[in-house]
């Protein structure tokens, strides 16, 4: 049995590049706690496909651009 492929993300990189956002700030933008922001941010959480399109939204950029899919 092959394990499942990781999913990393960008998510901290995307908020230092706009205007250094705090976990706070993205969080309340897209309708979590700043709890959840941190477990993305540390790989131990994956987002329903809604948030992870708002997240992208927040950026003005792809989910693909976000979420990278590691094998």
């Amino acid at each position: 049995m092959s394990k499942p492929p990781s999913i990393a993300n960008t998510i901290r990189k995307c908020r230092f590049d706009h205007a250094e956002m705090t976990q706070e700030e993205l969080a309340a933008k897209v309708g979590v706690t700043r709890q959840t922001i941190i477990a993305l941010e540390a790989g131990k959480y994956l987002p329903s496909l809604q948030l992870a399109v708002r997240i992208a939204r927040v950026f003005n950029t792809t989910v693909e651009e976000i979420f990278i899919i590691r094998d």
